[in-house]
Order: C-alpha cells, then structure tokens, then sequence
C-alpha cells in the first residue's frame, strides 16, 4: 500500500482529486508531465485500492469523472501535512542536494 500512495502521480492525483470530481482530460491539463497512460493506470491502481470511485454517467459521448472515496479523503488529511512540509524546505533540500553532489564528484 505504501508504495502505491508513495508514487509521484499518486501524490499529484489525489490532493487535485480532494477539491472536487473531476475528469480524466482535465487531471491530464493539471498534472503536469503525466502521459494518458501514466494517469490511467494510476486512477485503476488508486481505484482498486478503494481510494478513488470512478463515476460513469452513462452520457454520449462519455463523461467520467474520478473522486476521492472517504478512505481517499482520510488518506489526503494524512498527506495534505507531508505536502506542506516538502513546499516549505524544498529550497533547503535542494541546497542540501546540490551542496552533497558537489562534495561527491
């Protein structure tokens, strides 16, 4: 479980999911550097994991839409803290990053 919640898309996909239902096509304009394929199968893996419902509304053309179940909704509580963190010392870390690489040549 860890490793799924753990991967960069995932850690993309659901705090955009936390805001609303949202669909495929948008998620893709929002998260930058993600393929179709990428988010696709990010949303099955977070889908199987009972994190994210799919929401089909039987429309033509098609409108799916992807939201946060309540367990996804609790896990983003948990991961909205971490997200802070890493926003306020990313500077830091890569200084840290930078000034490691520099010694390690």
């Amino acid at each position: 479980m860890l490793e799924t919640i753990a991967s960069k898309w995932a850690l993309m996909v659901i705090p955009l999911l936390a805001e609303r239902p949202i669909r495929n096509n948008e998620m893709l304009r929002s998260i930058e550097g993600i393929s179709q394929k990428m988010l696709t199968q990010t949303l099955r893996q977070l889908e199987r994991d009972g994190l994210v419902e799919r929401i089909d509304h039987q429309t033509v053309p098609p409108h799916v839409e992807y939201r946060l179940t309540s367990t996804g909704r609790s896990l983003n509580q948990v991961l909205a803290p971490v997200d802070d963190w890493a926003e306020t010392h990313f500077p830091k870390l890569l200084s840290s990053r930078d000034s490691f690489d520099r010694r390690h040549r």
